[in-house]
């Protein structure tokens, strides 16, 4: 059987193979292969000279890849009619489609296996309406009707995952068969972590410096690095100052540098730049507390990562994130986000991350890799037999 997987991720091309950020690595296609016995990804691609050591192996037995041309800016607006032939012709001439939303090309793919009757599942992975109106003026002007038109097609679907428990699955209902399936599977779990995560907050001295860490791209403002930075700043004032952040993550720091030379906390913000996948895993055992600051997310997996590593965390009442932390830990996406920082900083007694240490541990093992995986692939195989059972 040959199925579609839609979306607008951005492949690498090196030397005839496909190359990712980490989103839809091979391991990540090859949930897809292990029911279907052909598998053809259309999203966009970028050639490159020389492979970059950020970037993961995405090429894999029975997967073949299919160029979009990037229609979604303005001065790009010719190409739509060439990407729609594209899909069109991938989308009819499969047995099913599996589609990622929200995502341009996985709309369009909706679209036309309802108007030539494939069979298709959508895989509910963020939420647009949060992620356009956080982004710029012109995204809240578009934040109304992707959110419309994303929330018709998933009510419309007869199969859906969600990546949340509960977020997703209230803002974008569907009356078809659907299940929670977390993009994040972790592999590993070692008590030798946690002990040695208990040994790191016992032994920490009442003034030494406390490190508050974030993986997330810098240049993107929903992401709410800025939040942090500025709490700094506020702990500045009162003559605290044993608090750096360390933030993990590619592109420009121009807007985050600016805010901390605003907040005069330069020296206690530092910026790591992008790391692979595990020196992100040995940088989280060198820092303190981890925030998820972002007004974005579907389910994050660096907040779960974190936790897996027995990190003291908080994040932001946003998408997923209060599916993970207990309440206290939750910031308010408001303008007082900044003063219930402060308020969760100082209320981390030695007790109180002991206790979340070992909370969060615990918490991040249900998204045990072998688990999310057996409860995905019943669910394919399940949407596999009443295609192949249609046809």
């Amino acid at each position: 059987m040959k199925l579609v997987f839609a979306h607008d991720h951005v492949f690498y091309k090196y030397e005839n193979q496909f190359f990712s950020t980490g989103g839809l690595s091979k391991e990540m296609l090859e949930r897809y292969t292990k029911v279907f016995e052909e598998v053809v990804v259309i999203s966009r691609q970028k050639e490159i000279d020389a492979l970059d050591g950020k970037l993961t192996l995405a090429s894999t037995d029975r997967v073949s890849f299919v160029q979009i041309p990037n229609f979604k800016s303005i001065s790009n607006v010719h190409k739509l009619l060439q990407a729609k032939k594209i899909i069109n012709y991938e989308v009819t001439n499969s047995d099913a489609l599996i589609s990622r939303l929200p995502s341009s090309i996985g709309a369009i793919a909706v679209d036309i296996a309802r108007g030539n009757g494939t069979p298709y599942l959508v895989e509910v992975v963020a939420c647009p309406w949060d992620a356009l109106w956080n982004h710029s003026f012109k995204g809240k002007l578009l934040a109304p009707f992707t959110y419309f038109s994303t929330k018709t097609k998933i009510g419309q679907s007869k199969y859906a995952t969600y990546v949340t428990n509960e977020f997703l699955q209230r803002r974008y209902p569907t009356k078809g068969k659907n299940i929670s399936c977390s993009n994040v599977a972790l592999k590993e779990f070692n008590n030798e972590i946690l002990a040695s995560r208990i040994q790191k907050i016992e032994n920490k001295g009442s003034r030494e410096k406390i490190v508050i860490g974030t993986t997330a791209a810098v240049n993107v403002r929903y992401k709410g690095q800025q939040y942090i930075i500025e709490a700094l700043g506020e702990l500045k004032k009162q003559g605290i100052t044993n608090y750096e952040y360390h933030l993990v993550g590619g592109g420009s720091n121009t807007y985050l540098k600016s805010i901390a030379q605003k907040y005069d906390v330069v020296q206690q913000v530092k910026f790591l730049g992008s790391l692979s996948h595990d020196k992100v895993f040995e940088w989280l055992d060198t820092i303190d507390i981890y925030a998820q600051p972002s007004r974005q997310e579907g389910l994050p997996r660096a907040l779960i990562e974190a936790m897996s590593r027995g990190l003291p965390s908080f994040g932001a009442r946003t998408a997923g994130i209060p599916e993970l932390l207990e309440n206290k830990y939750i910031i308010s996406n408001t303008k007082n986000n900044i003063k219930e920082i402060l308020s969760i900083l100082q209320g981390l007694s030695k007790e109180e991350l002991l206790s979340q240490a070992m909370r969060n541990y615990g918490e991040s093992m249900k998204y045990n890799r072998d688990i999310i995986e057996a409860r995905r692939q019943k669910f394919f195989i399940h949407f596999k037999n009443v295609v192949q059972t249609s046809q």
